[in-house]
């Protein structure tokens, strides 16, 4: 599977800013000769403008969707009008939303439903805390959040995961070559049991937590780790094409 560098720019940047990282960027992106598949997701209010540009192994997602579809839902964008203004996937369980939004888990549940529902991919989120990790089953955790996700699902397919260590989310931490790959290990063999053993070793598993150039070709050279799911550095043209460079020489089978 090709490997995967998608950048979470958050609340960060202004229209204009977001135009001006682009142009070059893109433009930086069509000369490499690499496989590597490359998402960004701006803040929401950019999305209509900025999905108008794209490339061959580039595209735009959102940050997140509604759990719900038309109707009387003041402030929220359902996953239909995000498909409608040309966008294609969708992070769903963030962390932060998780914890500054009072996201739960079943509201994760309806996000996906809703996400894939209306053809977009699904960047489903997970990681535990500090605490969690400390607990020693920090493993059990992150499958718990999977399994919340996914219920009533018949197969994975629209579906990627995303393994944050919410303890190393903007902290500058980052969690150990050794410890992204063993608990992504633990999620492809989490999914092998939940959809079985061809969608596990189909499924993309992102690391995202301060992955940033100084550390990304030891984190994506681990055999279940296809890529990253980039915070602060996407911020930037540079340290964002170094990350998709990194990623391009480490394809993962």
């Amino acid at each position: 599977m090709r490997n995967i560098v998608a950048g979470n720019w958050k609340s960060n940047k202004l229209l204009n800013e977001a135009q001006e990282f682009t142009d070059p960027f893109l433009s930086a992106l069509n000369e490499l000769t690499g496989e590597t598949e490359v998402v960004i997701a701006p803040p929401a209010p950019y999305l209509a403008t900025l999905a108008k540009e794209g490339a061959y192994r580039f595209s735009w997602a959102a940050q997140q969707c509604s759990a719900h579809g038309f109707g009387a839902f003041t402030g929220e964008f359902t996953a239909e009008m995000l498909r409608s203004t040309g966008v294609q996937s969708v992070l769903i369980g963030h962390s932060e939303r998780r914890e500054h939004f009072g996201e739960t888990d079943e509201v994760v549940r309806a996000k996906v439903e809703q996400a894939l529902a209306a053809r977009l991919r699904v960047f489903l989120c997970c990681g535990e805390t500090l605490e969690q990790r400390e607990s020693g089953r920090p493993e059990d955790i992150v499958c718990a959040q999977l399994e919340h996700a996914t219920t009533g699902l018949t197969d994975a397919e629209g579906l990627v995961v995303a393994y944050e260590p919410i303890w190393a989310i903007g902290t500058g931490r980052t969690a150990t070559a050794d410890q992204a790959q063993s608990m992504h290990a633990a999620i492809r063999g989490w999914w092998a049991e939940r959809f079985g053993p061809d969608a596990a070793a189909n499924l993309p598993i992102l690391y995202g937590g301060s992955c940033k150039p100084s550390n990304a070709a030891e984190l994506f050279s681990q055999p279940d780790v296809n890529g990253g799911l980039i915070g602060g550095a996407s911020l930037k043209v540079d340290d964002f094409l170094d990350l998709v460079r990194i990623a391009d020489g480490l394809q993962n089978g």
